[in-house]
This record gives C-alpha cells, sequence and structure tokens, in this order.
C-alpha cells in the first residue's frame, strides 16, 4: 500500500556560530602564508569561533568519500590511497597543500570565507554540508527561518483537511501537531516532555520506537536522522536546544555517536517508509517533509 504522508516541517535559522563548537586559541605557531588562504578580512560577518577537531575530521571524511572522476581529474595508474589526495583538493582549492594539510591535521590558521568557500566547491559539498563546514570554519552561514514551537491557526486548518497522515515536526524532530490519521498510524506524540519531545532522542533511547519499523530499515532511519541533525547543529548559531539535544544523545548512544563522527549532513525531503502497523500490518507510505 502506498500513499502520500506529508509532515510539516519548521526550520530553524543560524544567528552564529554555535556555541557548542570550541574556540581556537590565538597562536604564532604555523601562520600560514597563503594570501588567499588566511582570514585577515575585515571584522564584520564572523563569529570567531573556528573548531579547529571538527574542521579537520570534516574535511579529512569528505575527501575520502571523492573519487578523482568526480572532480574531473584523472585516476592514474599507481593509486593507492582511498578518495582524493590532499595535494588535489588543494589544487582544486588554488591553496597550498601545506595549508591544506594543516587544516586537516587541526594545526592551520583559520581560513578565510573565499578559501572556505573554494573548499566547498572543490569538496562537491551539498547546501547543508556548506553550511557546516562553515559554522566549524568559524563564519556565518546565510540564514534560513527562526524556529518556533508555535503553529499558526491557518497551517493547523490545513492539517485537519488533509486525508492522509500528517504532522507538524520542527527541526529538531519535535512534534508540534498530528491529525488523526497520524496518531492511527505513529501512536500520539505530542504528550512527550523533556528531551522526548524529539523523536530523534527516542529513536537512539527507546528500543520501543522502532518497532513501528522493519529492523532492516533501522540502519537507513538511523543515519537519516543524523545527518539531518548535524544539518540543524551546524547552522542553528546560539541554540541551547539543539546543543542539549545532541550532547545528550553523544553520551547516552553509542550509536548516534558512531554516526555523528561521520558528518553526514543532509535535511530530510522525501523517502518511501515501511512500517509495521500492530493492527493493519506491513505498509509501505510515501512520506514527503
Amino acid at each position: 500500500m502506498s500513499t502520500d504522508v506529508p509532515v510539516i516541517k519548521r526550520s530553524a535559522a543560524p544567528v552564529v556560530t554555535s556555541l557548542c563548537i570550541r574556540q581556537a586559541h590565538t597562536t604564532r605557531a604555523g601562520v600560514s602564508r597563503d594570501s588567499l588562504s588566511l582570514d585577515t578580512g575585515p571584522r564584520g560577518m564572523h563569529t570567531w569561533h573556528m573548531d579547529r577537531d571538527g574542521l579537520g575530521d570534516f574535511l579529512r571524511r569528505r575527501r575520502a568519500v571523492l573519487q578523482p572522476g568526480d572532480v574531473g581529474l584523472s585516476a592514474g595508474v599507481r593509486r593507492r590511497p582511498r578518495g582524493l589526495r590532499r595535494e588535489e583538493v588543494a589544487r582544486l582549492t588554488h591553496i597550498s597543500t601545506d595549508f591544506y594539510t594543516r587544516l586537516e591535521q587541526r594545526r592551520g590558521s583559520r581560513p578565510s570565507e573565499q578559501t572556505t568557500a573554494a573548499l566547498a566547491r572543490a569538496l562537491r559539498l551539498t547546501q547543508d554540508e556548506r553550511e557546516q563546514m562553515v559554522a566549524l570554519a568559524g563564519h556565518t552561514a546565510p540564514p534560513r527561518a527562526f524556529r518556533t514551537n508555535h503553529v499558526s491557526p491557518e497551517l493547523l486548518r490545513v492539517l485537519d483537511r488533509l486525508d492522509t497522515p500528517a504532522q507538524i515536526v520542527s527541526d529538531l524532530g519535535v512534534t508540534l501537531s498530528q491529525n488523526r490519521l497520524a496518531e492511527a498510524l505513529v501512536g500520539v506524540q505530542t504528550q512527550h516532555t523533556g528531551l522526548r519531545r524529539s523523536i530523534v532522542y527516542q529513536w537512539f533511547t527507546d528500543p520501543a520506537e522502532r518497532r513501528i519499523h522493519p529492523e532492516a530499515d533501522h540502519p537507513r532511519h538511523s543515519r537519516i536522522h543524523v545527518a539531518s541533525l548535524r544539518a540543524v547543529h551546524g547552522r542553528a548559531g546560539d541554540d541551547d536546544e539543539a546543543c542539549e539535544l545532541v550532547d545528550s544523545l553523544l553520551r547516552e548512544s553509542p550509536e548516534f555517536a558512531a554516526l555523528w563522527e561521520r558528518h553526514e549532513v543532509a535535511n530530510r525531503v522525501g523517502t518511501l517508509k515501511r512500517f509495521v502497523h500492530p493492527l493493519v500490518g506491513p505498509l509501505t507510505l510515501d512520506c514527503q517533509s
């Protein structure tokens, strides 16, 4: 069985770089002489909080998943490393290999906005991944929208008139409102308190929350949850809710912590989901966010 299941999502907006990232220490060691790489511009739209560890790990993992053909380069005959070489990324970005290497090794100077944008192009980052890297580099990503738990009467009227399961969910996975068909499908999700309000938190801390989906689909759902949350965390700015959710999951769920280290970033869009309903049985639904 297949049907449309709209999930009306509220998004969050970045204002400044997340306070969860670590502030870089000022040092003269290893200062770059790359005039186009080092950030020496006016202190206008910057947060000045560079997460060296996060940026270095992000760059290394993104480089590892690219192949030379993905960026228009020849693989050659003697190629052992998986992914692109550091010198290839540096060449595509028009910076020195030494400067890029220091970034990956978590000891580099803060890259300028120009260099950060060039790295995003060289590594073929999606918009979500680019925003994540911009935040790690200590720059302010362009705003999208502000999070709110308020649901307007107009939106509620739309929800009520839909003849398919639908619910309004925040960017942190908090279900704000459901119609009756959604409650019948996944249960009432609006009565939780604290961190349990987030379906992401429930997914990684309460095994019972996974029973509605086939066990074979659990790894895919886990990756989607983590990638979506990382996108929010990377652009949310001074966001205590996002920080608390991530920090709690890192402490309580080894599975979440392992997936978080992959630096996969993506917003939920549309996907097919399989359900195992206790009364109806197996269902395959077309879900759209």
